[in-house]
């Protein structure tokens, strides 16, 4: 295994039990005691984690159980969501069929997108009024509605993407991890994620860098499942993933 297969391997390992000693990774790794303990020095220089005496402990996860409300969000991180949302409506092609997650930064796209004969499917009530007051053909899910993030979910919602297949889609989320994936605080809005997904060829996540390295209650789908579009990462691990677009570097 080389040295950086080895260092995301232990990256995930830590983020997944929140410590590790040197032996239980030396026995996960196939790799020698020496060898792991440079990794760590390594890693902990780098900032990825925090090397203890005997292994590793998890740096900067951060847990969260609740979503903000839709009117709390708008006002966090507005210029990096302003870019993130411009370079992804750039991403819609004519004759694209998308589907548009509920989210404060999904809706900033609506702002820049050009494409007009393409078709979109939202479970978001203010982004369907908003695409529709701009001409585009519009259909919303059906299903209960969600204040905090006017969302509509359930299990009528779920039943009506069962028979689209989208040809983009675009998504929120509250953490990101490596190895936890993609992640949201309510099981409800989190199955419609993953069943919108589950029905798209191209998939993209929007999410600022504050989303980084957290893990809410409910993961909809693993972290190499969709492509990461983000602005101002300082993570120099993260940046090593090959799905992960950074429009500010």
């Amino acid at each position: 295994m080389f040295a950086k297969e080895r260092h995301m391997k232990i990256l995930s390992l830590v983020a997944e039990k929140r410590s590790m000693t040197v032996q239980q990774l030396t026995d996960e790794l196939s790799a020698s005691e020496s060898t792991v303990r440079r990794d760590l020095a390594t890693l902990d220089s780098q900032g990825m984690l925090v090397k203890v005496y005997g292994g590793a402990i998890a740096k900067g996860m951060v847990f969260t159980s609740t979503d903000d409300t839709v009117r709390q969000r708008k006002g966090h991180h507005h210029e990096a969501k302003s870019r993130i949302a411009r370079y992804a409506a750039a991403l819609i092609e004519p004759k694209d069929f998308v589907y548009l997650d509920a989210g404060t930064t999904t809706e900033m796209m609506i702002d820049f997108i050009t494409c007009k004969n393409a078709v979109f499917v939202t479970n978001g009530f203010s982004h369907a009024r908003r695409l529709s007051e701009r001409g585009f053909l519009t259909y919303i899910l059906g299903g209960e509605i969600k204040i905090p993030t006017e969302a509509v979910v359930g299990e009528e919602a779920m039943a009506s993407l069962a028979k689209y297949h989208f040809t983009k889609g675009f998504w929120g989320c509250n953490g990101i991890s490596p190895n936890s994936g993609f992640s949201t605080p309510d099981i409800k809005e989190a199955l419609v994620k993953q069943v919108s997904m589950a029905h798209t060829q191209q998939k993209f996540v929007l999410s600022d860098a504050s989303k980084f390295s957290q893990i809410s209650c409910v993961t909809f789908a693993a972290f190499s499942d969709a492509t990461v579009i983000t602005a101002g990462l300082e993570s120099g691990a993260y940046r090593k993933f090959p799905n992960i677009v950074d429009v500010a570097s």
